[in-house]
């Protein structure tokens, strides 16, 4: 699964961590900021819970406002794309002087000019990633001097939690594809959508229509759902897993 919106060509370089490439971005450049507009931008059900959280605005108030939903989709799931100006075609948050969100942008947006690819393989059940460069014509950051491998860049772009997370929906996609389910219903979809990307409505769900009373949760974990996004999000997962493709991630209490 590839979190950014650049597709990976089979005639590119697979790159690991340790790989090595010259970039630089920034007001220097001459193509600063060229790169947010036309294009398709995938919003991660962590970069919405980031973008509407740095925006303290509610996760349905940001989806309402800043998001295009798009259903025709290979997993058969909704995905979020962001919605761009309709007169500039440029992304709501750059400015001039650069994002306005930057301390919040997507995954896409940091790991740019890279590009990440993950899967598991079905063998062995191990996570498998690489990584390739980005080269858009317009782009001069790579005629700039500075050098980095692509580790210390994914570190540096804070794109280590995003790529934890992302997995994780990556590896609800590879899950469902493999389930012996019965074909994705309109109800599985609200489902997906609330847990994925309004974790408010979600929290609700747990907390106040008896869930706690059917599963089994720690209390150490209960504590942190009341307040950590981040964890509610990854509790998200555990429960789709076992509410649409049936596997053991939560136990129900005993009758």
């Amino acid at each position: 699964m590839k979190t950014d919106p650049h597709p990976f060509s089979p005639f590119q370089e697979r790159l690991t961590k340790e790989s090595r490439f010259v970039f630089s971005c920034g007001p220097h450049v001459p193509c600063f900021t060229e790169c947010c507009g036309k294009l398709e931008l995938l919003l991660t059900p962590y970069d919405v819970l980031r973008l509407r959280t740095g925006l303290e605005m509610s996760s349905e108030a940001f989806l309402d406002t800043h998001s295009v939903i798009r259903w025709r989709t290979s997993h058969r799931f909704p995905e979020f794309l962001m919605k761009m100006d309709p007169e500039s075609k440029r992304c709501p948050f750059v400015t001039p002087q650069g994002c306005s969100v930057y301390a919040h942008r997507p995954g896409a947006c940091r790991i740019y000019p890279l590009g990440r690819a993950s899967t598991i393989n079905p063998l062995d059940g191990l996570k498998r990633e690489f990584y390739f460069t980005v080269r858009e014509n317009h782009c001069r950051g790579f005629e700039e001097t500075q050098q980095w491998n692509i580790g210390g860049w994914i570190s540096d772009q804070g794109m280590d939690e995003f790529n934890r997370m992302n997995d994780l929906l990556m590896e609800f996609y590879v899950a469902r594809n493999h389930a012996q389910v019965a074909e994705i219903t309109e109800q599985h979809i609200q489902m997906f959508v609330m847990a994925c990307y309004n974790l408010e409505k979600f929290r609700n769900f747990v907390f106040k229509s008896g869930f706690l009373t059917k599963f089994v949760v720690e209390d150490e974990l209960v504590n942190r759902l009341t307040q950590d996004d981040t964890a509610m999000l990854e509790f998200a997962f555990r429960w789709l897993r076992f509410a649409l493709l049936r596997e053991p991630t939560l136990e129900m209490k005993a009758r």
